[in-house]
């Protein structure tokens, strides 16, 4: 069962998401909450798989900073962005604060229990939106648009290893790995580890 909890400053969008994760079999919602401050504090004391969070929230609160504050706990829950906003500063942010996943919320119902599936178990999740919005800063995929740094990330994908391997491996903090991750989708076009690596295998990054 996937434990998961919910933070939207709007009661309808809390009520909605309850009523379309009710028929996913192997979801169980913890906690919803128009209040970061209340999820970080339930997060603490309570194993949590995954977190939506949107973006804006009340006054003095944020979800990127929700965000990094979740993922500094002790047993940090995946966190998986649902929002309206698509602007680069908002995905970059919240990808660099250690989002699992950054989805628009439109979103249909089917992708969206998807990405919560692909979240708890630690990998990541695009919408199509937002991959064309990181892709289309770089216009031309070609092998030197990935750094030397990207290319060392997604080898390790290749073999097997989780972000949290990686980050151990390559001496980086799961969020950093993430970050590349990101980065790594948006420059090669892909939405998945799986694409990514045979996107890259394709142009002769990796061997």
């Amino acid at each position: 069962m996937i434990v998961i909890g919910i933070v939207d400053d709007h009661a309808i969008v809390r009520a909605g998401l309850r009523a379309l994760l009710a028929d996913a079999g192997d979801v169980h919602i913890d906690f919803a909450t128009g209040s970061s401050r209340d999820a970080v504090a339930r997060c603490a004391t309570t194993e949590v798989d995954v977190v939506l969070m949107d973006l804006r929230l009340g006054v003095g609160e944020s979800g990127v900073d929700a965000t990094a504050a979740l993922r500094a706990l002790p047993r940090p829950p995946q966190v998986l962005v649902v929002t309206n906003y698509d602007t680069d500063a908002d995905i970059l942010g919240a990808i660099e604060a250690g989002a699992a996943g950054y989805l628009l919320k439109d979103t249909p119902p089917a992708d969206l229990i998807a990405a919560i599936r692909a979240a708890a178990q630690g990998d990541s999740a695009l919408s199509p939106a937002i991959a064309t919005r990181l892709l289309s800063r770089v216009r031309r995929p070609d092998p030197d648009t990935l750094t030397p740094r990207e290319v060392d990330v997604l080898a390790q994908v290749a073999d097997g290893l989780s972000n949290r391997e990686i980050a151990k491996a390559l001496f980086l903090s799961e969020m950093t790995v993430k970050s590349h991750l990101a980065h790594v989708y948006g420059k090669l076009g892909v939405r998945s580890r799986t694409a990514a690596v045979a996107r890259a295998r394709t142009m002769g990054l990796l061997g």
